[in-house]
């Protein structure tokens, strides 16, 4: 049983860093919309891997490190990945993670300029990529994908009729085809509404505003 400590869009008190400890994850997973230096802290209390999407309020992430020189000797380095220190983007990508497979989608539906936002046939064209990526690993003798982390969320489970909060409807096809254990997810604030789980198939969605610990099997 690996346990999961997931973040996503609102920062809070109650992470103080003897709650984050008495929690004990095995991994930190944030959903996006967060910012960098509160991701670390969070880390850094656990004292464990950090796997993240961007949310549609992050700065651009795909900007690949670029070659400088050190101030000492002139040799060249590589400058820090941009996102949370030591944090994995699992944005397009699927990662395994001590026998767990994750797979990551970062973003929202475009309702203003800025990175990190697609319309429905971009994000549908992305869901495509992330599909291939999982059957290649069914192809090479891997198991399927464990757990989705996004930002959004699917289409009429749980997001909002405006633009700004309404949720893709592609993700409902990722999901029957990927059949995770759980769907990670943020962008939608409970806001004093019941933040229920809900389901796709056998795939369990959930809002992680501001935190959940959610435990997956091996």
């Amino acid at each position: 049983m690996v346990r999961i400590l997931a973040i996503a869009d609102e920062k809070t008190r109650s992470l103080s860093v003897g709650r984050i400890r008495s929690i004990n994850p095995d991994l930190v997973v944030a959903c996006g919309d967060l910012p960098f230096d509160y991701l670390d802290y969070i880390a850094s209390a656990a004292n464990r891997t950090l796997l993240f999407v961007p949310g549609s309020n992050d700065p651009d992430l795909k900007t690949r490190p670029l070659p400088m020189y050190t101030d000492s000797d002139f040799s060249l380095a590589w400058k820090e990945p941009p996102g949370p220190p030591g944090g994995v983007n699992l944005d397009g990508r699927v990662e395994e993670w001590k026998g767990l497979a994750f797979a990551g989608l970062g973003g929202s539906l475009r309702h203003r300029p800025g990175p990190n936002q697609y319309g429905e046939r971009e994000m549908w064209l992305r869901t495509l990529r992330l599909r291939s990526r999982a059957r290649l690993r069914t192809l090479v003798g891997k198991g399927k994908i464990d757990v989705l982390v996004t930002h959004s969320l699917p289409r009429g489970h749980g997001d909002l009729d405006d633009v700004a909060h309404r949720g893709f409807e592609c993700f409902e096809g990722l999901v029957e085809e990927l059949e995770p254990e759980v769907v990670l997810h943020g962008h939608v604030h409970p806001q004093g509404v019941e933040n229920s789980d809900r389901t796709i198939g056998n795939s369990r969605l959930v809002n992680v505003i501001p935190y959940k610990v959610i435990e997956v099997e091996l």
